[in-house]
């Protein structure tokens, strides 16, 4: 997942958020709780499933996470979710989050993962989501690339 290619290229649908780490987000070592910033990253994918299908969307799958660097109190956090490949019912997002200092306004990438969300209907059942079709050479890479995954994962027996 490191070695794809994220850019401006992409015409992919995607969200970010952006936010301060606060003191109430601090583990024991005093960074970023690594359960808060999962918290951020389904929040982020979240909202690009839930924008691109218009309904209700659940998580259904995480992988992939990565952990690059820890993030500290204080800095500006961002979270940005980018959508890779539909199926009948569902969305597979791609999120990485930045962090850096405000005073330098650098952010450097801390975490990476794959989020897969089902949409839903109004009684909570999967329902069809809007196909998306690649329009970019990028986003046909990201789009083989999640295909990829799947079949890793069906290989194992995770039909996601």
């Amino acid at each position: 997942m490191k070695e794809q290619t994220y850019s401006e290229a992409g015409t992919a649908p995607q969200t970010t958020l952006r936010f301060l780490a606060t003191p109430t987000d601090v583990n024991y070592g005093g960074n970023v709780h690594g359960g808060t910033v999962t918290r951020w990253i389904d929040e982020a994918a979240y909202v690009c499933a839930v924008g691109w299908s218009r309904t209700e969307s659940v998580a259904v799958y995480a992988g992939g996470v990565h952990f690059y660097r820890p993030l500290r109190i204080g800095w500006v956090v961002q979270a940005e979710a980018r959508l890779l490949h539909t199926r009948r019912t569902s969305m597979h997002i791609s999120i990485h989050v930045r962090a850096g200092d405000p005073k330098t306004q650098r952010l450097d990438l801390t975490t990476h993962c794959l989020f897969v969300f089902v949409a839903l209907d109004d009684s909570g059942r999967p329902t069809p989501t809007p196909h998306w079709q690649p329009r970019t050479e990028e986003d046909r890479a990201l789009d083989r690339h999640a295909e990829h995954l799947i079949q890793l994962r069906a290989s194992v027996g995770v039909h996601i």
